[in-house]
């Protein structure tokens, strides 16, 4: 037996326009009130300064908790065992400007059409690149300071490039 909707059209007509307007009335609220919540779709500021907290607030989204990465709706690299994370300048600029579809954390927590990316300050970009770089089997000698993060920022107004 096929079920068939048996209301009556008017009600159907008053249900479908209820779900449209509701539907608008939350795509006219400002971005940074629907995107309010934990971790990377967080708005604004992350408030940790704990690289522990900050990897599991936003970095283990994608990289996952055991820092291996994955591989499926898209590809995200692992951080265990990594070669490239001997440069902790690597690292910061990857996470200041970001690289191919990593977002930037070091700006100003820019909303972006589906969510908002938080920023990092240079504390806490140097915490989180210090625990990747000594966790998940990572033993990388040296450690970044929140002076040397400073130093690699660029002016957020740098004319020498386009507009982001």
């Amino acid at each position: 037996m096929i079920a068939v909707n048996t209301a009556p059209p008017a009600r159907a007509a008053r249900a479908a326009c209820a779900m449209i307007l509701a539907l608008a009335a939350c795509a006219s609220r400002p971005i940074r009130a629907q995107v309010e919540g934990v971790g990377m779709f967080s708005a604004g500021r992350f408030k940790s300064t704990s690289g522990a907290e900050i990897f599991r607030g936003i970095c283990q989204g994608c990289h996952m908790p055991d820092g291996k990465g994955a591989i499926g709706a898209g590809r995200y690299p692992a951080l265990a065992g990594d070669g490239s994370l001997a440069s902790t300048q690597f690292m910061a600029m990857t996470l200041l400007e970001g690289r191919r579809n990593m977002p930037a954390f070091g700006g100003t927590g820019d909303v972006g059409q589906f969510f908002a990316v938080p920023s990092l300050n240079d504390e806490q970009i140097a915490a989180v690149i210090n625990y990747v770089r000594s966790n998940f089997g990572n033993h990388f000698k040296g450690r970044i300071t929140a002076a040397e993060v400073k130093a690699l920022r660029r002016p957020l107004h740098d004319t020498l490039l386009p507009a982001r």
